[in-house]
């Protein structure tokens, strides 16, 4: 009888956890498609003269190394990057490679509140935008960003850094 009492127990708990790993994944799918559906899959907005497009090109010619840092000050968005050559050693040296006035673009989190995502849009004056990926899902941008007003006040914007 104990026994039976044991693999009750044991069928208890595996079915509760396999219906906690349903959820999860349900809930990972439905981030993808939202990701998808918000386009945070791509790059930019695919526009090479729009603001976006032309600041992709310049940003990419001063670094090749892909790890950036950007960084909200209440009047800026500063991107850094390693030295356009790396060395081992180098690539902790990151020098900006672009000040943006936070009267041409912004930083928005189009799932904010929705899903946690490890993605970030800058979002030009023109409507142009870029994807930025950061190396955690609740960045310190994310949780900044979570505090401001929706639909983006960048009035409060105090100094945040995340890596990307």
């Amino acid at each position: 009888m104990l026994a039976s009492l044991e693999d009750l127990a044991e069928w208890l708990l595996s079915s509760k956890e396999r219906a906690r790993a349903r959820a999860r994944a349900r809930d990972d799918e439905e981030r993808k498609k939202a990701i998808k559906d918000h386009a945070l899959d791509q790059l930019f907005d695919g526009n090479w003269t729009a603001t976006a497009g032309q600041f992709l090109l310049r940003w990419y010619g001063h670094s090749s190394h892909p790890k950036r840092l950007l960084v909200l000050t209440p009047d800026r968005i500063v991107l850094t990057a390693p030295p356009k050559r790396v060395s081992v050693r180098q690539a902790e040296r990151m020098v900006a490679v672009a000040e943006i006035p936070t009267s041409e673009a912004r930083v928005e989190d189009p799932l904010l509140g929705v899903h946690p995502s490890d993605r970030l849009r800058i979002v030009f004056s023109d409507g142009s935008w870029l994807t930025v990926i950061t190396d955690e899902k609740r960045s310190e941008i994310h949780k900044h960003l979570m505090r401001l007003p929706r639909l983006g006040s960048s009035s409060s914007r105090s100094a945040n850094i995340i890596d990307g």
